[in-house]
C-alpha cells in the first residue's frame, strides 16, 4: 500500500529545492518528520519471542501532528480525557466557515486569523447564548480548527461542540435551551461572527488586506443536534486529530503522479483525484499549523480559568438525571483483568483495564520480550 511517506521521500526533495525560501519552518520540519516516522532514523526496540526467537523491530514515530501515521493513538487518549470533562448534556456540533474572500489572507497571517476564528466563533455563540431568548446562560464550548476540504483545498472551518444550555447567571441552575430540539439561529451568529472576525482583523492590522465586499455577504454557520457528551465526543474525536490527508486515502503513486480517494459531500459518493506530486504535496502542505499553534480550545464553561462553575453545573445535572440505587452483587468473583481508579474529585468509579497485549505476530503462542533500544540515528534524513 501506497504511503505519505512514499510520495514524500520521492518528491519531497525536489519540490523543497524548487521552493526555496518560500516554505515555512512548520512546513520543511512536517516533510522531514514523515519522511523519518517510524524507521531506524528516529531508533526504536527489538523484542524476541520466547518460543519462536522471532526478532521484531519496533520504530520510533516522529510525533509530528500532521503525520498520518501518529494520530490514531493520540485520538484515542484524547477521548479518554475528554469524555471525562464533558458535561452530561446533550451537544451541538456548530462549523464556522470562513469565506473563501478571507483564505488567502488566512494562510499569509495564519496565527492572527485562525486563533480569530477560534476564539471569534466561540464568542459570538456565548453572546447569543447568554440571551434569555435562546439559553440565558453560560454554556460550555470545545473547538477545533480544520482547513481542508475533502480534496485537500483550502477551506479553513471551526467546530464547535456547544452544550444544549448553560449554568445560569447566579449558578444555581442548569438552564435549558427556549426552543426544544433547537439551540441558536445560524443566521444571528452568521452575523455576530462575521462583525467580531471584521474587528479581531482590524486590531491585527491585517484588515486592509481583505476584499470589503466579504463584509457583505452572508457568511456560513451550521447547527446541528449531535447527542449527549460520550456520543459528541466519540464524534469529535474523529476530527481533533485526524490529518488533511490519511494512508487509507491514497490509492496509486505512479509516473509522478498521485491519486487519492474522497467521498463527495453531497452525494455521498467515493471519487477520486489524481494531481502531479508536486501539486499534491502543496496541497497538503498547505494545511500544515505553525509550531505551537493550538487547535483545540476550550471556552466557557470549558475553560480552563471556570472549574468551578464547570463542577457546580456537572452537580446539577447529576441531580436532574439521579439513577435509582442498584444492590450491589452478592458475590462478586475477582477478574483476571486489572483495575484503577477513575481521575476525578475522589469519585469510586472503576476503569476496567485489559491486560497489554504481548503476544508474539508469528507464532501466536509465544509472548514478546524487549532485547535492545537503539537510539535515533544521527546521519541527516
Amino acid at each position: 500500500m501506497v504511503e505519505l511517506a512514499d510520495i514524500v521521500r520521492a518528491a519531497g526533495p525536489a519540490y523543497v529545492h524548487a521552493r526555496a525560501g518560500r516554505l515555512r519552518p512548520s512546513q520543511r520540519r512536517a516533510l522531514a518528520d514523515i519522511e523519518r516516522c517510524r524507521t531506524p532514523a528516529l531508533g526504536g526496540s527489538v523484542y524476541r519471542c520466547d518460543d519462536c526467537g522471532a526478532l521484531d523491530y519496533r520504530y520510533h514515530s516522529c510525533r509530528n501532528r500532521h503525520c498520518p501515521k501518529c494520530q490514531d493513538d493520540r485520538a484515542q487518549r484524547w477521548l479518554e480525557r475528554v469524555q471525562r470533562r464533558l458535561l452530561p448534556s446533550d451537544h451541538y456540533l456548530l462549523t464556522f466557515t470562513l469565506p473563501h474572500q478571507l483564505r488567502a489572507v488566512a494562510h499569509r497571517h495564519q496565527r492572527v486569523v485562525y486563533a480569530a476564528l477560534l476564539r471569534e466563533a466561540a464568542a459570538a455563540v456565548q453572546t447569543v447564548a447568554a440571551d434569555r431568548a435562546w439559553v440565558g446562560g453560560t454554556v460550555g464550548i470545545l473547538a477545533v480548527l480544520h482547513t481542508w476540504s475533502r480534496t485537500l483545498e483550502d477551506h479553513p472551518h471551526a467546530h464547535l461542540l456547544v452544550t444544549a444550555g448553560g449554568l445560569s447567571t447566579d449558578g444555581m441552575a442548569w438552564v435549558r435551551p427556549a426552543h426544544p430540539r433547537f439551540l441558536l439561529p445560524g443566521y444571528v451568529l452568521s452575523r455576530i461572527f462575521r462583525a467580531k472576525m471584521r474587528d479581531a482583523l482590524t486590531r491585527a492590522g491585517v484588515a486592509q488586506e481583505v476584499d470589503p465586499r466579504v463584509w457583505q455577504r452572508r457568511w456560513a454557520v451550521h447547527v446541528q443536534q449531535i447527542g449527549t457528551g460520550h456520543h459528541a465526543a466519540l464524534y469529535l474525536s474523529r476530527y481533533v486529530y485526524r490529518v488533511a490527508l490519511t494512508n487509507q486515502r491514497l490509492e496509486r503513486f505512479t509516473h509522478g503522479r498521485v491519486t487519492f480517494r474522497y467521498t463527495h459531500a453531497r452525494t455521498r459518493e467515493a471519487r477520486s483525484v489524481t494531481l502531479p506530486a508536486d501539486a499534491f504535496l502543496a496541497r497538503f502542505l498547505q494545511h500544515v499549523l505553525p509550531r505551537g499553534f493550538t487547535k483545540i480550545r476550550w471556552y466557557g464553561l470549558l475553560s480552563p480559568g471556570r472549574r468551578k462553575d464547570l463542577e457546580r453545573a456537572r452537580q446539577l445535572l447529576a441531580l436532574r438525571a439521579l439513577p435509582a440505587p442498584c444492590p450491589p452483587p452478592a458475590n462478586p468473583e475477582p477478574s483476571a483483568e486489572t483495575t484503577r481508579a477513575a481521575p476525578g474529585n475522589g469519585s469510586a468509579l472503576l476503569i476496567t483495564v485489559a491486560p497489554v497485549a504481548l503476544r508474539c505476530p508469528v507464532c501466536r503462542r509465544g509472548h514478546r520480550i524487549l532485547v535492545q533500544r537503539f537510539p535515533p540515528s544521527r546521519a541527516p534524513p
